[in-house]
């Protein structure tokens, strides 16, 4: 998937790349929640973090393992860091599935790591390299990791459909997300995109995961947590004028061209890159053919398991129902129609 690295000012970071011979994957149904309610018999098992015995709300998972910002917040800010907390997107793909959240502190040294990799690949650098490249990109997701909750990282996890039950799902890629001024980029990539409007970069996907439509879904999760913490319905991201896959994927996806570098940028060494921009559909309230329900957002209220919880809204007023899957896939569904 594509890379908008912009982690330091003294190296040209700013390239932005899709996979290596990418090719368009097949379109797959894609729910307008973060968390479709149709999970086959799957379950992810989390690596990082022990197994709860129960499930826990999303306050109190928060509380145990808190996105750390090192400063005091403000009511606004806690409360959505705690969107953070809660935000999961989940995709079942052709030959697996795909988690994406917010990443955890002790996830911090294997997304360095996926991430100094990619850019090291897209460079051509010698291995060598890649332990400067690991401090750099370490340095620059702490600094951004303080600014939440006007940025995020987020991760992603891929488990095979024919995985076995105890075999743990493994990190797949990562995407940053900026949702407002405060979390833009001291130094972003030209074309200069606004620093009050969201912007999506620094995407990649582990090398022998790509071309299963990886990438695709770190986007569309990047924008699905846009539009849940930002009044801004306008999105931002550069795409490099070489890179033809890319560009036709963002197409697709909806991101047309605002502005292009000039043949000047060429002088700084750097290649010349579209500034894409794409406006999210509004979050309003709306009623379907065959009642007076609208689903708002699905949350992960406990990752190890799965457990979700659906908020939807009968006559404008706010309900509630959870699934378990696999078992209780079904229950969200019944509850809606009994709504």
């Amino acid at each position: 998937m594509a890379i908008a690295f912009s982690f330091s000012p003294l190296l040209d970071l700013h390239r932005h790349r899709l996979l290596p011979h990418h090719r368009t994957f097949p379109t797959l149904p894609i729910s307008s929640y973060p968390f479709p309610l149709f999970l086959k018999n799957q379950s992810f098992k989390t690596s990082s973090a022990p197994l709860h015995s129960s499930p826990t709300t999303l306050g109190s998972s928060l509380l145990d393992d808190p996105l750390r910002t090192g400063r005091f917040l403000t009511n606004d800010e806690f409360e959505k860091l705690k969107l953070l907390g809660d935000f999961g997107y989940f995709q079942e793909l052709e030959s697996g599935f795909i988690l994406v959240r917010v990443m955890r502190d002790d996830e911090l040294d294997a997304t360095v790591g996926l991430l100094a990799e990619s850019f090291a690949e897209s460079m051509f650098w010698p291995s060598s390299y890649i332990s400067l490249l690991r401090f750099l990109v370490k340095q620059y997701l702490i600094e951004r990791r303080a600014l939440m909750p006007h940025t995020a990282t987020l991760i992603g996890f891929y488990k095979r459909k024919d995985a076995d039950e105890e075999e743990a799902e493994q990190l797949a890629g990562t995407v940053e997300v900026c949702f407002d001024k405060r979390g833009a980029n001291a130094s972003p990539p030209t074309p200069t995109p606004p620093k009050d409007s969201p912007y999506i970069c620094n995407m990649t996907v582990q090398k022998e995961l790509r071309r299963r439509g990886i990438g695709w879904h770190l986007l569309k999760a990047g924008e699905e947590l846009i539009s849940q913490m930002s009044t801004s319905r306008e999105v931002y991201l550069h795409c490099r004028m070489i890179d033809t896959a890319p560009f036709n994927m963002y197409t697709k996806a909806g991101y047309s061209v605002v502005q292009t570098d000039t043949i000047i940028i060429l002088l700084m060494l750097q290649r010349r890159k579209h500034l894409m921009r794409k406006k999210l559909p509004a979050m309003t309230m709306g009623s379907s053919s065959e009642s007076d329900i609208y689903g708002h957002v699905t949350r992960l209220i406990h990752p190890q398991a799965l457990r979700f919880e659906q908020e939807i809204y009968v006559d404008n007023i706010k309900q509630f129902c959870f699934c378990n899957p696999p078992n209780e896939v079904n229950t969200c569904t019944l509850d809606l129609e009994n709504y």
